[in-house]
């Protein structure tokens, strides 16, 4: 089965291409009688939108969202919602190189190997471009959980080596890094006009938290929350690492160290991140996403042609020198489709 949907009663398929006429998502699942407008993309599509700060790629997009079906008179309808985002600054001459040769650390080798023929223009349907569709898809479903009062917020807890010592989320949106931490910031941009100027790239770590979040999310087994929003976060392009909670400090953890202690008001500690057995506890979840450095490099690389024969590659074009903080609103998004499924899944209808 194609791997473009994700979820199941509340479920979301992306479509369309990097450089091709636009981008979108379908989404199938939504209660009947929520308020949606256009108007309510137009905060979160600007938060992921290119061309914003300083580690950003100079393409310029509104990113405008369309709304095609599933609702009317400002009303969702139960219908497949379908939301359209039109390209507008598309340069897809300085891809041409990528007709005959692969970058290193990006998709089109896999893309080539498995179809054959596919659009390499700007990274075709790998591209990070497919993101503003999963932003559009979060809005959506941050529209079924508004009757629970539950908060996701993601920000950036380290990036080119620089982490955040202070956890401040009024901080977050007065800076272009995300950054809870304005001193940890000022440095992000030092380390940023320093790659750019190289010509390279950096990474980092993503933190995402979840507040008010019903106990008894999360189904046994295979299909517990925990899995999901792994698989989630993971299905993200520049993701390579997720951990919950204590993450992989726990296998440096005696028991007695990492359980979190129950008392009659709850969880005295937090070191399973909101979720045991694969099932919401009640308690913040807490995740973190590793981000790779943007593959798209200005340096010239090592790599092959389609014919295998080895080939130096030295890009020209419009790149990200850091994806991490566009990337923070995209995983607010997709644990956010994640628990509207699961509520739906729960059989909580329209969650009022």
């Amino acid at each position: 089965m194609p791997g473009n949907s994700f979820g199941q009663a509340f479920r979301v398929t992306t479509f369309g291409e990097s450089h091709g006429k636009g981008i979108g998502a379908v989404i199938d699942g939504c209660p009947a009688g929520i308020p949606l407008s256009e108007e309510d993309f137009a905060r979160e599509m600007e938060r992921r939108r290119p061309g914003r700060g300083p580690a950003d790629t100079p393409r310029s997009e509104a990113d405008r969202v369309e709304i095609l079906s599933g609702v009317f008179e400002g009303l969702t309808t139960g219908t497949p919602i379908a939301l359209f985002i039109q390209n507008h600054d598309v340069r897809s001459e300085p891809y041409e190189i990528l007709r005959s040769l692969f970058r290193p650390g990006h998709a089109d080798y896999t893309y080539y190997k498995k179809y054959g023929h596919f659009d390499f223009r700007g990274g075709g349907r790998a591209s990070a471009r497919e993101t503003a569709a999963r932003v559009a898809a979060g809005v959506v479903a941050r529209k079924v959980l508004e009757p629970l009062d539950t908060t996701i917020r993601a920000y950036t807890l380290e990036m080119g080596g620089v982490r955040a010592q202070e956890i401040d989320l009024q901080t977050i949106d007065t800076n272009p890094f995300c950054c809870p931490d304005k001193a940890a910031a000022r440095k992000m941009r030092e380390v940023v006009s320093k790659e750019k100027e190289e010509g390279d790239s950096i990474g980092g770590i993503v933190e995402v938290r979840v507040t008010r979040c019903p106990a008894g999310l999360g189904e046994p087994v295979f299909d517990k929350l925990s899995a999901d929003l792994a698989k989630a976060v993971m299905s993200v392009g520049a993701v390579k690492g997720v951990e919950i909670g204590a993450g992989f400090e726990a296998a440096r953890l005696r028991g007695s160290e990492n359980n979190d202690p129950i008392t009659p008001s709850g969880f005295r500690t937090n070191r399973s991140g909101g979720i045991l057995g694969g099932i919401s506890n009640g308690d913040d979840i807490v995740l973190r996403a590793a981000i790779k450095p943007t593959p798209s490099i200005m340096m010239e690389q090592d790599t092959i042609d389609r014919e295998s024969r080895p080939r130096k590659l030295k890009l020209e074009g419009r790149f990200d020198t850091s994806a991490v903080p566009r990337i923070v609103p995209v995983l607010e998004a997709m644990v956010a489709v994640v628990l509207a499924d699961h509520h739906l899944r729960a059989g909580h209808g329209t969650l009022t």
